[in-house]
């Protein structure tokens, strides 16, 4: 983590719905996230701070690279967020050797222009979803990746995955692939404390105690996520459709945090 300071100037977020934000909703139905919370933070320590956030939900790896990647270099950003992948691990033609090149090429040119490059491993989801044994082969599959990359470029890796407060469902809202509100706040913990710059310590505080659900509760509680959550996604896979197809960044130009701080 060479690059870490305790200052940053610009701060440009890439990915899909983990970055967006999802399912961390404001009352006005907008999403904030981990990553405007750790923009916030960096606004209060850094006068005339910029942020973007280019993420947006449903995207594969190589749209994210191809869409957002440019955008990033353009703005030559003091510090770049980059999550993608995810999506690719749950679908058949996932190969983390091929993502792994590319990632590398990446972060290889985010670096060359200056820019500070935070990569991430994905939490095991394996402990909150069905088929436990083929998602946690993939996550493992996605994070060894990451993890090489990051080494070869001296990036600043965050570590979910060996973070066990995210095997708390709490951690995970209803459709049990995004994060919760204490998930995002988990996770900007995290970044702010890599970066050396201090989180609010509320955000990575132990959750109380949670009721033990029984065997039929927690079978019908499947049920009912199966029905709601999990056969719309696959009905999305069979139609070549995403959740982010009429979507757009949500913060798409490098501006002061101060221009929008809703």
């Amino acid at each position: 983590m060479s690059g870490a300071r305790d200052v940053w100037s610009s701060f440009v977020a890439i990915g899909d719905s983990f970055t967006e934000g999802m399912d961390d909703a404001r009352p006005d139905g907008t999403y904030r996230g981990w990553a405007d919370l750790v923009a916030e933070r960096l606004a209060e320590v850094t006068p005339g701070f910029r942020y973007a956030n280019l993420a947006v939900r449903g995207r594969l790896f190589d749209a994210v690279v191809d869409e957002q990647v440019p955008m990033a270099l353009r703005s030559a950003p003091e510090l770049v967020t980059f999550a993608a992948g995810g999506n690719d691990a749950l679908r058949r033609g996932f190969n983390p050797v091929t993502l792994a090149t590319r990632l590398h090429e990446v972060v290889r040119m985010l670096s060359a222009i200056g820019s500070t490059v935070v990569l991430f491993t994905a939490a095991d989801v394996s402990q909150v979803l069905p088929a436990r044994r083929f998602i946690a082969q993939r996550v493992r599959s996605l994070n060894d990746a990451t993890h090489r990359v990051a080494v070869r470029h001296d990036a600043i890796l965050i570590d979910l995955f060996h973070d066990e407060g995210f095997h708390d469902r709490r951690m995970w809202s209803i459709d049990r692939l995004h994060l919760s509100a204490a998930g995002h706040r988990r996770v900007a913990s995290h970044v702010l404390t890599a970066l050396k710059v201090d989180p609010d310590p509320l955000w990575d505080a132990p959750l109380d105690p949670a009721p033990r659900a029984g065997w039929v509760a927690s079978r019908k509680s499947d049920v009912a996520w199966a029905r709601t959550h999990l056969a719309p996604w696959v009905k999305r896979r069979l139609t070549g459709k995403s959740s982010g197809d009429t979507i757009v960044p949500k913060r798409p130009d490098l501006r002061p945090w101060s221009d929008d701080v809703s």
